[in-house]
C-alpha cells in the first residue's frame, strides 16, 4: 500500500515537473517570437508597399506641378547631356527600372533614360524623371547591384524628396532638384550651367532623404525579387574603388552619408526587416550582354576621341571616283599604301 502511494506521488511529481518544463519552454518560445516580431512602422514594412503614402509631409507642390517641373528639368538635362540611343541598352535599363517601379510606392509614371558617361551614378528628378549612367552598369558585377541603385532613386521619386527639399530650402534650381545617388554633378557636363551655392542647412535635409531612400530602395528591390545584398555589394565595390583611386568617390558625396555608414545601416535593415527568401534574382544573361555592349560603345568613343582631326581624309568628287587632296590641287596623287593590290594583264 505504501509502495503504491509512493509511486503515485512520484508520478504526480514527475508529471508536474514535465508540465512546468513544457510551460517554461512555451514561455521562452513566446518571448523569442515576441522579440522577433518587434513592432515596425509601415515605412519599414515591405508588406505595406503600395498601401502606404511615403510621399506625405510638408510639400508646397501639387503632384501636377511636380510632374511639370520635373519634365522641364529633364528636357534641360537631355539637351546638355549625351543620351544613349542604342535601343538594346535603353530597353534593358528601362525594363529593370519599370519592374522596380511596379514594386514600389510610386504614384506617378516613371520615365527612365540612360546617360553616356563613365561616372557610376544615377539621378532622379521630381515627378518621375530618372537618369542612369552607363558607368553604373559597367562598374556593377550583376543585375542585383544596379537594381539596388535604381531602387534608391525610385524611392526618391516615390517619397517626393525633390519637391520636399525645394519646399524646405526654398531653392528651385537645376542644381538642387536632382537626387543623385553618389552626390555631385561630375560627369554630366552640366555643372556650369546648373551651378548654385546651396546652404548647409539645405543639405542637412538631403542627408535625411538619402537615408530614407536607402531604406525604401532596399525594400523595392527585395519585393521585385532581387537579392538585397546586391545593394551592399555595390557600396563595397565603391569603397574598393576609393581605396584604389583616392578621391574618386569621396568628392561625389557632399550631402550623402559616408559609404561605410550606409553599408552598416543597410546590413542592419536587411537583417531586421527583410525575411529571407528561398531564392533571389542576382543576375541575368541580358545584364552581361548589355554590359559588354556598353564597354564596346566606350571603346569606340575612346578611339574616336584619340583620332587626329588633322589627318588627311578622302573626299569624293561629284560624278567621279574619290580623289585625294593632291588630285584636287592638280598634283599627282600619292599611291595609297593601304589599297588592295590588283592583277594586271601583261601585253
Amino acid at each position: 500500500m505504501r509502495l503504491g502511494i509512493r509511486s503515485l506521488v512520484l508520478g504526480l511529481a514527475l508529471a508536474f515537473a514535465g508540465a512546468s518544463a513544457a510551460g517554461a519552454d512555451e514561455n521562452a518560445k513566446a518571448e523569442q517570437q515576441k522579440k522577433s516580431q518587434k513592432k515596425v512602422s509601415d515605412k519599414e514594412n515591405p508588406d505595406k508597399i503600395g498601401d502606404r503614402d511615403v510621399g506625405k509631409g510638408l510639400n508646397m507642390y501639387s503632384i501636377e506641378k511636380e510632374i511639370a517641373m520635373g519634365k522641364q528639368y529633364a528636357m534641360e538635362i537631355e539637351r546638355m547631356a549625351k543620351i544613349v540611343d542604342d535601343p538594346i541598352i535603353a530597353e534593358y535599363v528601362n525594363r529593370v527600372g519599370q519592374n522596380l517601379v511596379r514594386n514600389s510606392d510610386c504614384k506617378v509614371p516613371v520615365t527612365i533614360k540612360v546617360i553616356d558617361t563613365d561616372e557610376p551614378n544615377a539621378m532622379a528628378l521630381p515627378g518621375g524623371f530618372f537618369f542612369v549612367n552607363t558607368g553604373l552598369v559597367t562598374l556593377a558585377e550583376n543585375e542585383a547591384e544596379i537594381a539596388g541603385v535604381m531602387g534608391h532613386e525610385i524611392a526618391h521619386i516615390a517619397a517626393r524628396h525633390g519637391t520636399k527639399q525645394a519646399t524646405r530650402g526654398q531653392i528651385v534650381n537645376l542644381a538642387s532638384l536632382p537626387l543623385i545617388f553618389m552626390g555631385g554633378w561630375t560627369g554630366y557636363g552640366i555643372r556650369q550651367a546648373a551651378s548654385i551655392l546651396i546652404p548647409m542647412g539645405f543639405l542637412s535635409f538631403s542627408r535625411a532623404f538619402e537615408e530614407e531612400a536607402d531604406l525604401l530602395g532596399l525594400q523595392y528591390m527585395y519585393k521585385a525579387g532581387y537579392d538585397p545584398n546586391g545593394f551592399i555589394d555595390f557600396f563595397e565595390r565603391l569603397e574598393s574603388l576609393e581605396k584604389r583611386k583616392p578621391g574618386a568617390i569621396s568628392k561625389l558625396f557632399r550631402s550623402h552619408p559616408p559609404t561605410g555608414d550606409r553599408i552598416t545601416t543597410a546590413q542592419k535593415n536587411v537583417a531586421d526587416l527583410l525575411k529571407e527568401k528561398p531564392e533571389y534574382v542576382v543576375t541575368t544573361s541580358e545584364f552581361e550582354d548589355v554590359k559588354a555592349r556598353i564597354l564596346a560603345l566606350n571603346n569606340r568613343r575612346k578611339l574616336d576621341s584619340n583620332e587626329d582631326p588633322n589627318r588627311p581624309r578622302l573626299r569624293k568628287a561629284p560624278g567621279g571616283a574619290t580623289p585625294t587632296d593632291g588630285e584636287e590641287s592638280g598634283q599627282k596623287p600619292k599611291e595609297d599604301p593601304d589599297e588592295r593590290p590588283t592583277l594586271k594583264r601583261r601585253n
